[in-house]
C-alpha cells in the first residue's frame, strides 16, 4: 500500500468536503458533533463493526456528543486509498451535513 501523492489527496479531499488533512498526524481529518451521547456512541459502534470488517482501525477521541476521527495508513506512513474508502463509509452513516 502506498501513500496518495499530493494531487490525489486533493482529489479526494475534493469529493469529501467534510474531511481535511491534517498534516501533523498526515491523516484525513473529520470532527462530528450529533445530538448527544447515546448517538455519538452508537455511531462510533457502526463505525468500529466497519473498521473492523476492513481492518482499517481509525484513530479517534470521544467526548459526550463530540467525534474526531482521523484515518491514515501507517504501513504507508501516510493517506492512502484505504482511508479515502473509510471516510466514504463514514460519511454514509450520517444524515444530512454534520
Amino acid at each position: 500500500m502506498k501513500p496518495l501523492d499530493t494531487g490525489q489527496l486533493a482529489a479526494e479531499l475534493g469529493a469529501l468536503p467534510a474531511w481535511t488533512h491534517d498534516r501533523t498526524r498526515n491523516a484525513l481529518h473529520r470532527r462530528i458533533e450529533l445530538e448527544d451521547f447515546a448517538r455519538t456512541f452508537g455511531l462510533m459502534t457502526q463505525i468500529a463493526i466497519i473498521a473492523d470488517k476492513r481492518d482499517h482501525h481509525p484513530e479517534w477521541s470521544n467526548v459526550y456528543n463530540r467525534l474526531e476521527i482521523w484515518l491514515t495508513t501507517h504501513d504507508a506512513a501516510g493517506v492512502s486509498q484505504r482511508d479515502v474508502d473509510m471516510a466514504r463509509e463514514i460519511d454514509r452513516l450520517l444524515p444530512g451535513d454534520f
